[in-house]
């Protein structure tokens, strides 16, 4: 009977260029999201619902983005990146959000347009990277760099500097994945360090305050260090093996802000302890594993340049949330991968995953 029931699945998803495993692994991070969600929402399940909703319009577009020839992408990239810088400038006309503008309100839908950039640059610099030779030299370095300043510049100027340097990441991840010579990473590196202070200037009084407060919290316990202290306090209240699902101290009297988004990680930490953060962290580890020997397998250097960049970026979302509620990395807005509140960051994420997993299943064909 399981044998049947393997074979059958089998040949249902190779027409839908879906991997199976991959696709059961994300499948299992969103079911649990949506567990931790319910929880962190004080079990409102019309917050829960309209989560699912979105989780599932992603997964359709993840289907969607399996479908698409590569050579389609290619073709398609300079529009589609131009369109998404484009939506950037339109987001500092006409954009809406508090305190910030970051959103672009059509009336019937509200999405964030930088969530799109993190598909837009990894495709426009994988698409310009792969007709030239690697590792890259230094005209096509700069051109890159040009490439990625341009958005990350929009995106700051919202102000978001979590999204830009997650924006950032994936066009350095990409560069990085297309051989950059260390010497070459060496020199930017250090120009990065020279750059701090003009970059600390040139900083928001609330952006200062977060770094100054991730440096020494107690400064303030009660004005900029609430929240990461908070936070610790729920992340290390958990224990060994958490006070239960649906029994967070933190977030149900109030103590935890943005439980649902930012912070839902301390939450899921209070609730499930050690051993439910291990298991979520080796969950993340095992798709971002299983998602990199897909992009590895990749036939051409558009696919595994693109693939690598978009795994590397959901990894790194995942670090800089962890690092951010454990007191690691000042607090920037990252919301946790697929399980924090949100529909256009998971839509965006699931798209990229139908990237990787198109790419993969196209490893035998050119185009």
């Amino acid at each position: 009977m399981n044998t049947l029931i393997a074979q059958r699945w089998s040949s249902l998803l190779p027409p839908l260029r879906l991997d199976p495993l991959l696709t059961l692994l994300l499948l299992a991070l969103m079911g649990f999201g949506l567990m931790v969600l319910y929880s962190a929402t004080e079990q409102n399940m019309a917050l829960v619902s309209r989560q699912g909703i979105r989780l599932g319009f992603g997964l359709v577009v993840m289907l969607f983005m399996a479908q698409i020839p590569p050579r389609l992408y290619q073709l398609w990239a300079p529009w589609l990146f131009l369109l998404a810088v484009l939506m950037l400038v339109a987001v500092l006309l006409f954009g809406v959000g508090r305190g910030a503008q970051r959103w672009l309100d059509l009336g019937v839908i509200r999405f964030q347009p930088s969530e799109g950039m993190k598909l837009a640059l990894p495709l426009v610099l994988a698409a310009l990277l792969a007709r030239r030779p690697l590792p890259p030299g230094w005209l096509d370095l700069g051109l890159c760099l040009a490439l990625i300043g341009l958005p990350v510049g929009l995106i700051v100027l919202q102000p978001d500097l979590g999204t830009g340097v997650l924006v950032a990441a994936s066009g350095l991840a990409l560069l990085f994945l297309a051989g950059l010579r260390w010497r070459l990473i060496m020199l930017m590196g250090g120009a990065v360090i020279a750059a701090l202070p003009v970059v600390w200037l040139n900083l928001h009084q609330y952006q200062r305050h977060r770094v100054l407060t991730f440096l020494n919290p107690e400064s303030d316990p009660l004005g900029q260090g609430w929240n990461i202290i908070q936070s610790k306090i729920a992340v290390g209240s958990g224990g060994l093996t958490g006070k239960g699902w649906t029994n967070s101290t933190q977030s149900h009297l109030e103590f935890l802000p943005e439980p649902h988004t930012d912070f839902i990680f301390s939450v899921l930490a209070e609730e499930f302890g050690f051993i439910g953060v291990v298991a979520v962290l080796v969950l993340y580890g095992a798709i971002t594993l299983r998602a990199l020997y897909l992009a590895s397998s990749c036939r051409d250097n558009f696919g595994r340049l693109l693939s690598g960049s978009l795994v590397l970026m959901f990894f790194f979302y995942m670090v800089v949330n962890v690092a951010m509620v454990s007191g690691l990395l000042p607090v920037v807005g990252v919301p946790l991968p697929l399980v924090s509140y949100g529909g256009t960051s998971a839509v965006s994420l699931l798209a990229g995953f139908g990237l990787v997993m198109g790419l993969y299943s196209r490893r035998r064909f050119m185009g």
